[in-house]
């Protein structure tokens, strides 16, 4: 049996300053091997260090599914709540406390299957939350059931022949439904995802990061690809924004863009809206 890492505190966050935003007492993580939630993690942690974010001022709220583990591991006020609704629950976090950090950890099923109506209308509010949103194609923690985004003729629990709906964007879902910061990264590409997650906090209103992100079990295996397949497939099928956007349409159909792909600061957040509405009520005061 694993047994959590035995390293002094002070040491581990001497030699990398990013530890101080974990409960290192809980590690070995409970991720599959080749996953990529932990490097995830690693990204909100280092852009957190980067912003000079205390752990007192940090808020991670998730659902359920392997992405939903992630506040476990994660040293703030932390909720781990129901399928589907650690948006609800982050919305009421920022409305009772605006002035915290407030993080959300979410899958692709979890968040546009069966938290898809929380989605569009988080977005719609303009709420000042960051979403993390792990894409790995698959509900990977309750069963490998096709999701929304499991690609067409990919293979899944539910999908034995092959899935043949459509999957949607999330990217596009989200900008359409009014997002005001949307961006795409990946697990591979470690570096840039700390960049965007800084810029995603830095955005006042509702910011969301898509994370494509291998599920080396549920999805690799059904689909028979190993973990350096799906990592290969990160670096050879995303290419930063504007290399994509020189590229010819038919070169477009099999490749995604990496990057910020929308952002408007021209809308009011949604707290400081609810809060003016507050006081004006109150007869000036809060």
């Amino acid at each position: 049996m694993l047994q959590p890492i035995d390293i002094p505190l002070e040491k581990a966050i001497e030699k990398k300053p990013y530890f101080k935003y974990l409960r290192i007492d809980k590690m070995p993580h409970i991720w599959c091997p080749g996953c990529g939630n932990g490097q995830v993690l690693k990204a909100i942690c280092i852009a957190l260090d980067k912003l000079g974010i205390d752990n007192n001022n940090v808020s991670m709220v998730s659902g359920i599914g392997c992405s939903s583990r992630t506040p476990g591991y994660f040293d703030g006020y932390t909720l781990h709540t129901t399928h589907g609704r650690a948006l609800a629950f982050a919305t009421g976090v920022k409305l009772a406390r605006p002035e915290l950090t407030v993080i959300v950890t979410t899958g692709d099923g979890d968040c546009t299957a069966i938290g898809g109506n929380h989605f569009i209308h988080a977005c719609r509010r303009n709420i000042d939350i960051t979403v993390l949103l792990f894409n790995n194609w698959i509900y990977g923690m309750t069963g490998g059931q096709v999701s929304p985004t499991t690609p067409k003729g990919s293979y899944a629990t539910t999908t034995p022949y092959g899935n043949y709906e459509p999957n949607f964007s999330i990217a596009d879902l989200a900008i359409g439904a009014g997002a005001t910061f949307v961006a795409r990264g990946t697990a591979y590409h470690v570096t840039e995802l700390v960049n965007l997650v800084e810029a995603g906090i830095k955005h006042k209103g509702f910011s969301l990061i898509e994370v494509l992100t291998p599920c080396t079990i549920q999805y690799g295996r059904k689909n028979k690809m190993g973990i350096v397949d799906m990592y290969m497939w990160l670096k050879e099928n995303t290419i930063p924004l504007k290399a994509w956007e020189k590229l010819p349409e038919e070169k477009r159909k099999s490749k995604l863009p990496r990057g910020i792909l929308h952002h408007a600061d021209n809308r009011e957040e949604y707290t400081h809206r609810y809060y003016s509405v507050v006081e004006k009520v109150m007869g000036g005061n809060k």
